[in-house]
């Protein structure tokens, strides 16, 4: 795990050291110059929502978040399929934490539903007069992911964000690294009002990266607070016992979001709930598998490396097994893209992993690769940009890596994609591995 920096309180002051200096310190390798952060102002009302957010729950529910300055606001969306006409009305709770002399808002989370598939909705929350709307997921293929990782909040990810609003999808996917805060707690807020205009049109599903632990020895030593608080994900409708690994079901595709900061051994609760989670999906009712991490396992930038690799070794070929399709991975400020592997060799039933850590973060691009380049990795790129997964149907998906860095987003790297599902070949192993096991578990009987 990457050492992050700790606080050091006085009197007036919480300084951190900036994590490029100590990132000087550990790796050499060379990153662009990063654009200027942005930093987004609230300038409504107290009592006015703010980083509106939504996320799926359930096969046919959402959840709707926001932040009220007062303590006043209430937890309660009003929502229907017309513009000013709201039919329906859900009530929530409300949270908020304190981190050294921050104090947070009031943090809302509201569940809506049932809804209908496809289906756009006008909703308010607590009661202002503010309308937003959000278009909800197909029930059935087609679907359309777009994938961002390292976000941050520059200029760089404006540009991100702008190619990523321009193009319709249906859910984003984020592994890890939102806001970079970094300890500095008003840069949550700015980042829920930066992407607030996309994220409260489409459902941003999220897992945590190494920037969002925000630990310090005794205070807060188990981390994530801000974090748990204001990005609440549906871990517990998926059997899961923590926001930082869940999964979720989204028109014939199976998300598992897995956590590279908890404890992923054999004997972890994580290991466990993965296990039991594969082991419930029916791939002829859910014929796609997709997984998100933090930390990539396989990689041939300079940054990072080998990062991965003990979560890769513990928990790979319960993937492997269950013949999951692709893993999406960020933490590395670069795209790459690799055949189908299992155990560091090209293997046509593993997954086809990808790093897309190129979202915009504020430290640059990781721009040197190992040379030669290894013949598992396909495609690599130090830009800045995002991904889009189109899954057409049951059998075939196209993905697109789209560069920013130009004045418009340009795909520079696309390719095919055959659900292993859809492999006989495949199958037939899992089966023969299945059977192989129930006959030794029989004998021993």
């Amino acid at each position: 795990m990457k050492k992050l920096c700790l606080p050091v309180l006085s009197l007036f002051l919480i300084i951190c050291l900036s994590p490029q200096l100590l990132q000087a310190q550990d790796d050499d390798f060379i990153r662009q110059p990063p654009r200027r952060v942005i930093l987004t102002k609230h300038t409504r009302s107290d009592l006015d929502p703010q980083q509106v957010h939504i996320s799926l729950v359930g096969k046919d529910h959402m959840r709707v978040s926001w932040v009220t300055d007062s303590k006043h606001g209430k937890s309660v969306v009003e929502y229907g399929k017309a513009p000013g006409k709201y039919n329906s009305k859900a009530t929530g709770e409300d949270t908020s934490y304190k981190y050294f002399f921050y104090s947070s808002g009031k943090i809302h989370h509201v569940t809506i539903g049932p809804l209908e598939p496809a289906t756009i909705y006008y909703y308010r929350c607590g009661g202002s007069e503010r309308e937003f709307s959000f278009k909800t997921p197909p029930q059935k293929l087609p679907l359309e992911f777009a994938v961002a990782g390292d976000l941050g909040q520059t200029e760089w990810t404006n540009s991100t964000l702008e190619h990523i609003g321009s193009i319709d999808y249906d859910v984003l996917l984020l592994p890890g690294d939102l806001s970079y805060a970094d300890t500095h707690q008003p840069l949550w807020d700015s980042f829920g009002r930066i992407v607030e205009p996309y994220a409260s049109k489409r459902p941003w599903m999220v897992t945590e990266g190494n920037h969002e632990i925000e630990s310090f020895p005794i205070i807060y030593p188990t981390g994530f607070k801000a974090y748990n608080a204001r990005w609440r994900m549906p871990y517990q409708e998926s059997g899961s016992t923590s926001n930082l690994y869940y999964s979720f079901e989204v028109a014939g595709t199976h998300v598992i979001m897995l956590g590279s900061y908890v404890e992923f051994d054999a004997e972890s609760d994580q290991y466990r709930w993965l296990q039991a989670d594969l082991a419930k999906i029916d791939r002829k009712k859910t014929p796609w598998v997709v997984v998100l991490l933090h930390a990539p396992w396989y990689n041939t930038n300079t940054a990072h490396q080998g990062e991965g690799e003990s979560m890769r070794q513990a928990m790979e070929e319960l993937l492997y097994n269950a013949r999951v399709d692709v893993v999406f991975a960020g933490h590395v400020h670069a795209y790459e893209r690799f055949t189908r592997i299992y155990n560091n060799e090209a293997d046509p039933c593993g997954p086809v992993y990808m790093t897309i850590g190129d979202g915009g973060n504020r430290e640059g691009l990781a721009l040197k690769f190992e040379e030669p380049a290894s013949p598992l990795s396909l495609y690599r790129e130090p830009s800045f940009g995002h991904g889009r997964l189109r899954i057409l149907n049951e059998t075939h998906a196209f993905w697109g890596w789209h560069r920013n860095n130009d004045s418009s987003s340009v795909v520079k790297d696309q390719f095919w994609l055959e659900s292993l599902s859809s492999s006989k070949t495949c199958l037939k192993s899992v089966n023969q591995k299945e059977n192989t096991a129930s006959s030794s578990v029989n004998d021993e009987l």
